[in-house]
């Protein structure tokens, strides 16, 4: 239902250089833009709500001893002190107990897999900091569909990537730069922050038969008081909020009331499916996502069956897809939602 053919040649391998050079289509009027004109798109008074999140290096290579098999992990999530989630490959031979040594970490599994995911007790040889060695000895997590080597790791985060914390980039935001920022000034159009740890689970593909039985990943978010202040206060003004990714969307919408954005800290399972009522975001920009994913369908929900025209205008206009991919523009068409959705 949510699938279309995305040929492997559209998938782009290498991000555009440099970043607001993307293309970037209008699904209003279906436009060929590049980012750096996303400001003249909006109005003065708008307000752009990027997600600050910054990619942990959390690809990790080692052994399983005393055997020596060679081992790969790539850390998911932080649970508590030293306990962690991740992925291992391979993890059939893997049990609990079992000790996995990187170059300066060591894993300690405290219960058998589970469909490749394991928990662990990860310490470093040394004394130092987790963060600090594994920002030394990880790799950058590109998805599995980028098969070229990334000559600058600093081209999967952000410009203004923040807290380290994420698995994964919030893709859109990879196109944006000191170059779109002074334009968004120049225009009056203000820019506030959130923070949306991004799992593994936001780009898998929906496995069951209906999209409502799909269980939604949790990822944590923070919203501070001074980013809901300036939602509300832009909303009251009849101003406009742009989410720069899906990531915001749901942050966003998480912290929506009855009366506005409340600031708030913790996880989000959210899951956004057609028929959902937007309350705080209005314009979206964001990537061509995966076929089939829970990217696609928040998309699906928020611009209605008009993706399908606008995914087939941009694979045959050589747009680029996917997470080094170009990117769209798209409004909410709150009037239209109302009729179809009352």
């Amino acid at each position: 239902m949510f699938r279309y053919d995305l040929p492997s040649h559209r998938i782009a391998q290498t991000p555009t250089e440099p970043r607001h050079r993307a293309r970037l289509l209008d699904a209003r009027t279906n436009a060929d833009h590049v980012v750096q004109a996303l400001p003249e798109l909006l109005e003065p008074g708008d307000l752009v709500v990027v997600n600050n999140t910054k990619v942990r290096a959390a690809r990790l290579r080692g052994t399983r001893v005393p055997s020596g098999g060679e081992i790969e992990m790539l850390l998911l999530d932080r649970t508590g002190g030293d306990r962690w989630t991740a992925l291992a490959k391979p993890s059939r031979r893997l049990t609990a107990g079992d000790v996995v040594e990187f170059r300066g970490l060591r894993a300690k599994l405290t219960r058998a897999p589970q469909d490749g995911m394991v928990t662990i007790v990860l310490t470093s040889t040394d004394g130092r900091d987790i963060e600090e060695v594994v920002a030394e000895v990880g790799e950058m997590p590109l998805p599995p569909y980028i098969h070229a080597g990334l000559e600058d790791p600093d081209r999967y985060q952000t410009t203004y990537a923040k807290t380290v914390g994420s698995a994964a980039a919030p893709t859109a935001g990879l196109h944006l730069n000191e170059t779109v920022f002074t334009g968004l000034r120049d225009r009056q159009i203000a820019l506030v922050s959130i923070e949306l740890r991004v799992g593994l689970g936001t780009f898998r593909a929906i496995s069951t038969e209906s999209i409502e039985t799909h269980q939604m990943h949790s990822e944590w978010i923070s919203v501070s008081a001074e980013t809901a202040e300036a939602i509300n206060s832009t909303k009251a003004a009849g101003g406009r909020i742009v989410a720069i990714g899906t990531t915001v969307v749901r942050a966003l919408e998480t912290c929506a009331t009855s009366s506005g954005l409340d600031a708030r800290q913790g996880p989000t399972d959210l899951y956004i499916t057609p028929g959902y009522r937007f309350e705080i975001v209005d314009l979206l920009m964001t990537n061509f996502h995966v076929p089939g994913s829970s990217l696609l369908v928040l998309v699906a929900a928020f611009m209605g069956e008009a993706w399908r025209d606008l995914y087939t205008t941009a694979l045959s206009r050589d747009y680029r897809f996917l997470s080094f991919g170009d990117a769209m523009l798209a409004e909410l068409d709150r009037e239209a939602w109302s009729a179809t959705n009352a």
